[in-house]
């Protein structure tokens, strides 16, 4: 039986490699199977190539600022309308979740909200006791009524008392303050009334240092009980997955604004190229292994 030397097997895997490659750009392309098109269709007005961001989230994002100490003198009104400062709800011991949001938003933030809440009531503990959630609106305009309104929404999903849960709107501005010292960047559209912005949570330390982010709309147990408890002893760390997920992305065909998620395909990418990696690796191992065996007379 002949034996192909390893040379012919790497280039199988490479040939491999091409034709995955031809296949993932033929399932991204506008055409499907069996497709007559010879050329791409012109784009429908309005529309953006693959891979750029519409004007309006190109400012928006989350730059990380770990280690970061938060101005604790914030003021604030909570759901009540009263007057309180950040530094009324970082205790000795209990970490913070801030939730940058706005009440009446269409979409994301009830998403990221309606996540962490299926998270919290995951965990053995209780805002209040072991931990604290500071959700504010960055929308100036909101009142304390909304606030009040969309406290008693989520705790009634949460199940269970939250004393420790506190909903916030803006004072003098310092929505936007406090959104530039953790690095939440956002923008507004006058014209369509709504924020651009990311799906992001911050954890801050007892003394009101950034800790970490966590990204998305669905979050892992383990990840948020890690990141409390590393908080709780004012530890930082850094975001190993970090896919963006903004709530604003107009979409031209259908006249609305959509999610629009950036980098996963980018994620996606490096994981199949570590992984074919490491198969060719392996069978070059394997073939090199193989033809030392043959040398020595054992196959």
């Amino acid at each position: 039986m002949t034996r192909n030397p390893p040379t012919s097997r790497i280039l199988q895997a490479l040939a491999i490699l091409a034709a995955l490659g031809t296949a993932c750009a033929w399932a991204g392309s506008p055409f499907g199977v069996g497709s007559s098109n010879s050329t791409p269709e012109p784009a429908a007005p309005g529309a953006l190539p693959d891979g750029v961001l519409p004007a309006q989230l190109q400012t928006v994002g989350v730059e990380e600022h770990l280690g970061r100490v938060i101005d604790l003198n914030l003021e604030f009104s909570d759901e009540n309308g009263a007057r309180v400062r950040l530094k009324d709800f970082f205790h000795q011991g209990r970490p913070v979740i801030l939730d940058l949001v706005y009440y009446r938003c269409p979409m994301l933030c009830n998403l990221v909200l309606n996540g962490q809440t299926e998270v919290m009531r995951e965990l053995p503990w209780t805002p209040g006791n072991e931990y604290e959630v500071v959700t504010v609106t960055i929308d100036p305009h909101e009142s304390a009524e909304l606030a009040r309104e969309k406290k008693a929404q989520y705790l009634k999903t949460f199940g269970r008392p939250a004393p420790g849960w506190h909903f916030l709107t803006d004072y003098a501005g310092n929505a936007k303050r406090l959104a530039a010292q953790v690095g939440f960047r956002y923008t507004y559209d006058a014209r369509q009334d709504q924020y651009a912005h990311a799906a992001a949570i911050t954890i801050l330390s007892p003394q009101g240092k950034v800790a970490r982010y966590l990204y998305g709309i669905h979050f892992k147990t383990r990840d948020v009980r890690f990141s409390l408890a590393e908080a709780s002893e004012n530890r930082t760390t850094m975001a190993v997955e970090k896919v963006l997920l903004f709530c604003y992305h107009y979409d031209p065909q259908a006249n609305s604004y959509t999610l629009f998620a950036t980098n996963l395909m980018k994620f996606g990418g490096v994981v199949t190229i570590l992984l074919l990696g490491f198969y060719m690796l392996r069978m070059h191992r394997a073939e090199h292994l193989a033809a030392v065996r043959r040398r020595e007379g054992l196959v």
